[in-house]
């Protein structure tokens, strides 16, 4: 059978919802995908279960591994993906039946490197769809890649993920595309970067298949566990593809790198002022006033000028009391907010 699509799941401690993610992907009415799980040294039952449904479906590819962080393991999938495309899914997420279909058919109609897709979040019982400003349902060649699509991932985090695409296997095997290891948040972007600065063709569909599910422990909500920030500055001052800076500029890049930042910091005051677990009051109180006293929050701040007109009005006082370091009023600001909604 040839593999149209070789999706790849990296399984770390997962069996709460595994056996959810397991039969959306056997559901898929395109048959001929692989599903390859990655078990990152998993102590629980992960394992059993996916040995369990390996055995009633082919499809289905167990590699077993010490722990060694999701990057690795997407990195081991995509080196034995004999698929046309990949795409990936994280095990905590399910996918709707059709889903894998409709992006491949797009991907064969129109010839593309990638396709893109809505997705949902699921966050505290309220659902969300991601979507995008692009057009939608035509093929954007590598003109719109180099002007639009590549500045939107640099100053966005929406962009970010990996689990609502699919890509051209070739394209990154001839590339070398792989995941940056030894990076605790923020590697899909990074593989997006990599993927988007060599591709030549891209469709955006009008659908939304992939349902993002926030559980407990996870790396976007675990606060004790994951310095936000740090990482953040990291994405700040890292060094992006040498073809993305030849294509868009370095002080093109350097001024999308700061909105980027900057938005990650006001989102990040939110998510710390907010929060009733893991850390105490006093810890996130300090913790939001090291951020906005850092100095190169002082730097993107000065870049960061000419978005100002484009927020609403409760996200331009908080960028007013960041630029006044008031970290107080930002508490208040954020427990009004919380409390309003």
């Amino acid at each position: 059978m040839d593999i149209k699509v070789s999706v790849i799941i990296p399984v770390y401690n997962a069996e709460q919802y595994l056996s959810h993610c397991i039969e959306s992907l056997l559901k898929q009415t395109l048959q001929q995908c692989e599903f390859i799980f990655i078990n990152d040294g998993s102590i629980d039952d992960s394992q059993q279960i996916i040995e369990k449904y390996k055995k009633k479906d082919p499809r289905i590819r167990l590699i077993n591994q010490k722990n060694q962080g999701v990057s690795i393991a997407r990195n081991t999938g995509i080196e034995i993906a004999s698929g046309e495309y990949i795409g990936f899914v994280d095990a905590d997420d399910y996918i709707e039946s059709d889903m894998y279909e409709q992006m491949y058919t797009a991907a064969i109609t129109c010839k593309c490197d990638v396709v893109i897709t809505n997705f949902e979040s699921e966050i505290k019982g309220q659902k969300v769809i991601t979507t995008y400003p692009f057009p939608q349902n035509q093929i954007l060649n590598r003109n719109f890649i180099v002007k639009e699509l590549l500045a939107y991932l640099i100053k966005s985090e929406n962009m970010n993920t990996v689990c609502n695409k699919i890509y051209l296997n070739q394209r990154v095997i001839d590339n070398k595309i792989k995941f940056p290891e030894k990076v605790a948040l923020g590697e899909d972007g990074m593989f997006n970067m990599l993927f988007f600065s060599i591709a030549s063709s891209l469709v955006y569909i009008s659908y939304t298949g992939y349902h993002y599910r926030e559980v407990s422990g996870s790396a976007t909500k675990n606060l004790a566990k994951f310095n936000y920030f740090d990482r953040a500055v990291e994405v700040y001052e890292s060094q992006l593809p040498s073809r993305l800076a030849n294509t868009l500029g370095e002080k093109k890049i350097q001024e999308l790198k700061a909105i980027k930042f900057i938005n990650s910091v006001l989102s990040y005051i939110y998510i710390y002022f907010t929060a009733t677990e893991q850390l105490s009051y006093k810890e996130r109180y300090n913790f939001v006033k090291t951020m906005i006293h850092h100095e190169k929050v002082r730097e993107a701040l000065t870049i960061y000028s000419k978005e100002f007109n484009n927020l609403g009005r409760y996200e331009k006082f908080l960028l007013d009391m960041v630029k006044r370091r008031s970290t107080f009023s930002l508490y208040c600001a954020t427990t009004y907010s919380k409390l309003r909604n």
